[in-house]
């Protein structure tokens, strides 16, 4: 029996060091993620404000419409 605990006392600190770095990747790779997240939502939300504040359509000299710079077709 003290053959068992004595490889029982053996692995401990290595199982130990285990879940110790298995726990920190894991907050690691949760911060990344919720991070990329928020990113993504602030572009969002930035391109969306960007997009409802300029005209869609500007106002030609001859009085016709014509596309704004930021809106023409295949850009």
């Amino acid at each position: 029996m003290d053959t068992f605990w004595a490889s029982v006392a053996a692995l401990v600190p290595s199982a130990g060091v285990g879940l110790l770095f298995w726990f920190a990747m894991r907050k690691i790779v949760r911060a990344d993620r919720d991070e990329r997240l928020a990113l993504d939502r602030m572009d969002r939300e930035r391109l969306s404000a960007e997009r409802s504040a300029e005209p869609a359509v500007q106002p030609a000299d001859d009085g016709t419409a014509r596309p704004s710079a930021g809106n023409e077709a295949g850009h």
